[in-house]
């Protein structure tokens, strides 16, 4: 087992007089954790799963005495798959203004379905977590810096959602291969207006391929045969569904740096990988480079979030081709990350945009990227 970081950041927030709303992709290991966080209570917790009719059906009654009931007189409340319930918002803005001695903790698979169907309606009355695939922090305080030395190449290839981990590399494609067939796009397409999973599925296909590199809304558009509108709704439904994020560029001073670009990245890299049905070794792959990348902004991402860092993060480039991959802005102060998956300890170049920004520039190699993830090895 893998201790899960989040846990204890949830812990912290319960019985504060809010609910407690776990956010993350299908697969992730939502229902395990609250499973976990409920074995401390014994009798006084409860685990219901919303996507079981009976129990959707009971918790769309917006009577309060109902409500109490069907809940009971338990301490803590698991919802989980909360987002299948009709106006889940304004059910837990009910339980938290009348049934206020009851902890819930309601999970969703997709934020844009229980966010938008909260976002108002619990202000104030909520704290918001997201839990994504394992991470490095994870695995190495489970066992050390060498567990992850020794599978960094299956970590860039398999992925870490927590089924795929734990198996062996046989059962990881086949983990790989349920999840993007059955779990991927099961939210996106209970959305109003997305009905073409083909369509969802290509575009994925198509950012896979363009992993690391510039994109933009008109060529994929023209490429899936759709209008650029449609290429965008996607794109943010996917994003708000922990599959992809995106990086916009970096723009302040120079007059040639680009503006309106934007690269698109994946929270896990087996997920990619399994869009392109391609397993192969990194040494008969031409992209390591890309997938180093995205493994290591993937990470950088989880660590910030559970060590409570607030970042902005960008790429940079010019219109003559110089560029930093990664960029965070932390309170103004500008630090520069370009990633070698060589053990070339070279320097990170360009002094332009060092001297411009007043910025810190690091390389991040097999041989140096502990301290990236905040790892005190």
């Amino acid at each position: 087992m893998i201790n899960r970081l989040l846990k204890e950041k949830i812990r912290k927030d319960l019985f504060k007089g809010k609910i407690v709303i776990v956010y993350g992709a299908r697969r992730v290991g939502k229902t395990t954790l609250s499973k976990e966080l409920l074995q401390e209570f014994k009798e006084t917790g409860k685990y219901l799963n919303c996507e079981i009719i009976s129990v959707e059906k009971s918790l769309t009654d917006r009577e309060p005495e109902k409500l109490r009931a069907f809940l009971g007189n338990y301490k803590i409340v698991v919802l989980d798959e909360a987002q299948v319930i009709p106006d889940i918002g304004k059910i837990l803005k009910l339980i938290s203004d009348s049934i206020n001695d009851v902890q819930i903790i309601a999970t969703g698979s997709s934020s844009f379905d229980i966010a938008h169907k909260t976002s108002e309606t619990l202000t104030g009355r909520a704290y918001h977590h997201i839990l994504y695939p394992f991470s490095i922090l994870e695995i190495c305080a489970q066992s050390d810096w060498l567990q992850v030395e020794s599978n960094l190449e299956r970590l860039l290839i398999y992925g870490l959602y927590p089924e795929v981990y734990l198996s062996d590399n046989e059962r990881a494609v086949k983990e790989l291969e349920e999840i993007s067939s059955s779990y991927l796009f099961k939210d996106l397409l209970h959305y109003d207006g997305i009905k073409k999973s083909r369509l969802l599925r290509n575009l994925l296909i198509s950012l896979a391929l363009q992993l690391g590199s510039e994109v933009g809304y008109n060529e994929l558009a023209a490429k899936l045969g759709v209008n650029n509108m449609t290429i965008q709704k996607y794109m943010d439904l996917l994003e708000q569904c922990h599959i992809i994020f995106r990086l916009n560029s970096f723009s302040r001073n120079l007059r040639k740096e680009l503006t309106k670009s934007f690269k698109v990245y994946f929270y896990d890299n087996g997920i990619r990988n399994v869009l392109i049905n391609n397993y192969n070794p990194l040494s008969l792959r031409n992209d390591s480079g890309a997938l180093w990348e995205n493994f290591c902004i993937s990470e950088r991402i989880k660590s910030n979030a559970y060590i409570g860092k607030t970042v902005n993060s960008y790429f940079w480039r010019t219109y003559d081709q110089k560029e930093i991959d990664y960029i965070e802005d932390a309170g103004g102060k500008i630090t520069g990350y370009e990633f070698e998956f060589s053990d070339n300890k070279k320097a990170a170049r360009n002094k332009e945009f060092s001297d411009t920004y007043n910025a810190e520039l690091h390389t991040i190699n097999k041989s140096r990227y502990a301290d990236f993830f905040e790892l005190k090895i």
